[in-house]
């Protein structure tokens, strides 16, 4: 296969993971990045090739222009993979041009930044009709009367582009109990040239947050996936998957499947749904539209969906598969965990004995692989000097 594989983005696990999951099928992998700084996934034995481009926000013509002269120089157009949300907006504002020269899932330009944006999704999910939180918009007549009346606080103020916000806040949205908090978010999200959105708080612990992780082909049909569930995520309550295990939730397959294949989704797509403690319907939250936190687990559990995106785009797809039983397995990414656990201890919602006995479950690590450990190695002397810097403060 001459194809090589270009993985954008290895100062996170998920660049590492994608790294893997190809590198052990024989495929030449070539981490892209910035700098060179922090870059551990890049330090896996998997990894073939390593090039330094421009920045993708700072530069973003030159990183485009980067792109494509690398590509001009293989012998095969090489399959390209975000592992990033900023890489993916770029991606598809370029899309068009850069399918000249790479190989990539989604066919429609827009389609990547419209699912991604919170106000948009909400858009499209309604118009399936597939429920999502109730949402109040800036500027909506009787804006307060809504929230108290509809919404009722505690409530959320969510950006509808995640990845500036985060950028900016380094969390994902804002929680506020009163008229007072939330007009002290919407000021800090006004300052910051933040567009926001107010949404109700669906009932329920962090475990009734669950995710529809799957693959659509070039037509836009549902080939591959899976489903799980969140047992913890950082920040509690409103964060990233820390903790989260396989679990097989058919109804989850009935909404996603309908829901990705009704706009015309491509490629893979992780949907996080909540699932309301009073009601017990499920309710779409946002979705992830690159290679996501729990894809070492996903590999482990039978599905590698890297390979299964560059297969297909290829010209050599994998049979069908789905994954329609309970294995047991969890991704862990302990770092975070700990911090986790700290919260949920700290606030009562979870108890030592409940979290001792959820480590008995078998795992798959963010990081660590006994037949790779280099990058861990490396990212252990990352969290050291931050560490360091700590204590000297």
């Amino acid at each position: 296969m001459n194809n090589k594989a270009v993985v954008l983005g290895n100062n996170y696990y998920i660049g590492l993971s994608t790294m893997r999951c190809l590198g052990r099928e024989g495929i030449h992998t070539v981490a892209v990045d910035y700098s060179y700084e922090n870059t551990y996934g890049a330090e896996s034995k998997y990894c073939s090739e390593r090039v330094i481009a421009p920045h993708y926000r700072k530069e973003k013509e030159q990183f485009i222009a980067f792109l494509k002269e690398y590509s001009r120089k293989q012998t095969a157009k090489p399959v390209l993979i975000p592992c990033h949300d900023s890489y993916v907006e770029v991606i598809d504002e370029y899309l068009d041009e850069l399918k000249e020269f790479y190989l990539i899932p989604q066919t429609e330009q827009g389609l990547y930044t419209k699912t991604m944006d919170k106000d948009e999704l909400h858009k499209l999910a309604v118009e399936h009709g597939v429920a999502v939180p109730e949402t109040v918009h800036l500027g909506e007549e009787n804006f307060y009367e809504k929230i108290e009346e509809n919404i009722k606080f505690p409530c959320l103020v969510k950006p509808t582009d995640s990845p500036t916000f985060v950028s900016i806040f380094r969390r994902k949205l804002f929680k506020v109990n009163n008229r007072q908090e939330l007009d002290e978010a919407l000021q800090k999200a006004k300052d910051a040239n933040q567009e926001v959105i107010v949404q109700r708080i669906i009932p329920g612990f962090d475990d009734h947050m669950y995710t529809f992780d799957a693959y659509l082909n070039q037509e836009a049909k549902v080939t591959h996936w899976m489903t799980c569930q969140k047992y913890r995520q950082y920040p509690i309550n409103f964060g990233a998957s820390v903790y989260t295990g396989q679990k097989y939730v058919p109804e989850l397959y009935e909404i996603g499947s309908k829901f990705l294949e009704a706009i015309g989704f491509k490629g893979f797509v992780e949907i996080e749904f909540k699932k309301d403690s009073e009601t017990g319907q499920y309710y779409l939250i946002e979705l992830n539209v690159r290679i996501t936190n729990l894809n070492s687990m996903l590999y482990k559990v039978g599905l590698n969906f890297p390979y299964i995106t560059y297969r297909e785009l290829t010209g050599n797809p994998l049979p069908p598969k789905a994954i329609e039983y309970d294995t047991n397995l969890v991704f862990w990414y302990a770092y975070e965990d700990f911090y986790a656990i700290k919260g949920y201890l700290k606030t009562g919602q979870l108890t030592m004995s409940q979290v001792m006995k959820s480590f008995l479950k078998p795992k798959a690590y963010a990081i660590w692989d006994w037949k790779d450990p280099k990058p861990a190695f490396s990212y252990a002397g990352i969290i050291s000097k931050k560490l360091l810097k700590k204590i000297k403060k």
